[in-house]
C-alpha cells in the first residue's frame, strides 16, 4: 500500500501548528518544513505545540537544497498534498523590506514548484493559503441620485490623506470581500507578493493537472500566535495592553472594521482544502461570518481583563486598509466547512491561553 503524505511549508508556524493534529489524521505522514526565523521563533527550537508525530526538516524553501531534503524523504511516491503556509507576512514591514518578502513568498514559491515539477511524482494538490489583503481596500458601493447602486474601487490611500484624518470614501459604503464578485487590488507589497502567490500557483497547477485550492483568509488570531512578534497578531498586542492595566491604542478613529477569525476556524477549513474530495478552482474567502470594529475588538479584550477603556489615537499605519471581512458562502457551499468561535467566545480562549503561557513578554515602556 501507498503512503499518504502531505508537506506543510511553514509547518512549524502558528497556522502550522493549529492544522497538525488534523492532517494526522488524514494522512500517514505529515512532513512539516520550516525555516524557524527568529522573527516567528526567537529560541530556534521546534516549537512545543507541533506534534512529536510531525516529521520537521528545518530549511530555507528558496534553496534547492531544502527540497532536495524534503522529496528525499517523502520518496517516488511523492506527496499527495502540499499545503503552502510559508510566507512573510507583515503589511507595513513589506513597505521597507520589499525584498525580503518578495524572496519568501515569491521566489519560495516559484523553488517549490520547479522541485515538484522535477519530482517524478506530483502532488494530487496544492493548498495555499493567500490572504484578505489581496483585495486592498476592496469593493465599495456608492448609490446615484437616481437611487441607482454602483460598484467601484477607490484609489490607495496615501499618506497625505490619512494625515488629513481622510479615513473613508465620502458617500459610499464597503461591502464584504468575495472572490466571486470583488477584484484583488493590492496597496501593499505584502498583499502583491501574496497574489503573485496565487497566479503562480494557478497557472503552473492548470499546466501540471495538479488541484489548486487557494484559501483568501481574514485576520487570524488566537493561542499559539506569536507574542512577541511586532508584525502580526493586533488581537495578542491588544491583551497585552490589557493584561497590563493599560488602555488599548486604536488607530484612525477605532471604526476600522476586520473580521476576527480564530485560528481553530482557520485550521479547519485548512484542513478541509487538503482532505476533501474535490476542490474549487476559484479563491474561497475564510473569515468568522461576522465583521467587527476594532474598537469593538479592543472593548471584548479590555472586559475580559477588566482593564481601562480603550482610546482613539488619530495614528494611521501605511498599506493598513479601511475595511475588510469575507463573504464565507462560497467556502461553506464548497468545503462543508462552518466557522464556530464568535468574537467572545474567540476571545475567551486567546486570554485562557496566553494566561497559562510560563512568561508574557511586556510591552515596550
Amino acid at each position: 500500500m501507498s503512503t499518504r503524505t502531505v508537506v506543510v511549508t511553514g509547518g512549524a508556524g502558528f497556522i502550522g501548528c493549529a492544522i497538525a493534529p488534523g492532517l494526522l489524521e488524514s494522512f500517514d505522514r505529515v512532513i512539516a518544513v520550516d525555516s524557524l526565523h527568529p522573527q516567528i521563533h526567537p529560541a530556534q527550537q521546534r516549537p512545543a505545540d507541533l506534534p512529536e508525530q510531525v516529521e520537521l526538516v528545518r530549511g530555507d524553501i528558496c534553496e534547492p537544497a531544502t527540497w532536495d531534503e524534503v522529496l528525499g524523504r517523502v520518496g517516488q511516491d511523492g506527496p499527495e498534498v502540499v499545503v503552502h503556509l510559508a510566507a512573510e507576512t507583515g503589511t507595513g514591514q513589506s513597505l521597507t523590506e520589499s525584498s525580503r518578502h518578495a524572496q519568501a513568498n515569491v521566489l519560495g514559491t516559484t523553488r517549490m514548484l520547479d522541485a515538484l515539477a522535477a519530482h517524478p511524482t506530483r502532488p494530487g494538490r496544492i493548498v495555499l493559503t493567500s490572504s484578505r489583503a489581496v483585495y486592498g481596500e476592496g469593493a465599495w458601493r456608492r448609490t446615484d441620485e437616481e437611487g441607482e447602486a454602483a460598484i467601484f474601487y477607490p484609489a490607495q490611500r496615501t499618506a497625505a490623506t490619512l494625515a488629513d484624518a481622510q479615513w473613508d470614501v465620502p458617500g459610499a459604503q464597503p461591502v464584504a470581500m468575495d472572490a466571486r464578485r470583488v477584484q484583488p487590488n493590492p496597496v501593499s507589497v505584502y498583499a502583491a507578493t501574496k497574489l503573485a502567490q496565487e497566479h503562480l500557483l494557478r497557472v503552473w497547477a492548470a499546466s501540471f493537472g495538479v488541484e489548486a485550492a487557494i484559501l483568501r483568509l481574514q485576520n487570524v488570531y488566537g493561542p499559539g500566535q506569536a507574542m512577541a512578534n511586532p508584525y502580526t497578531g493586533i488581537m495578542t498586542l491588544f491583551c497585552r495592553y490589557a493584561r497590563e492595566g493599560r488602555s488599548i491604542p486604536l488607530y484612525e478613529d477605532g471604526e476600522v472594521r476586520r473580521d476576527f477569525v480564530l485560528i481553530d476556524d482557520v485550521a479547519s477549513a485548512v484542513v478541509a482544502a487538503a482532505t476533501a474530495e474535490h476542490v474549487s478552482t476559484d479563491p474561497l474567502d475564510i473569515g468568522s461570518g461576522q465583521v467587527q470594529t476594532i474598537g469593538t475588538a479592543a472593548r471584548t479584550i479590555a472586559a475580559a481583563y477588566g482593564a481601562p477603556a480603550p482610546h482613539v489615537t488619530g495614528k494611521f499605519r501605511e498599506g493598513d486598509v479601511r475595511h475588510a471581512w469575507a463573504d464565507i458562502e462560497a467556502a461553506r457551499a464548497t468545503l462543508g466547512w462552518e466557522p464556530h468561535y464568535d468574537l467572545e467566545a474567540g476571545v475567551a480562549r486567546l486570554v485562557a491561553w496566553i494566561e497559562a503561557q510560563p512568561s508574557v513578554p511586556p510591552l515596550p515602556a
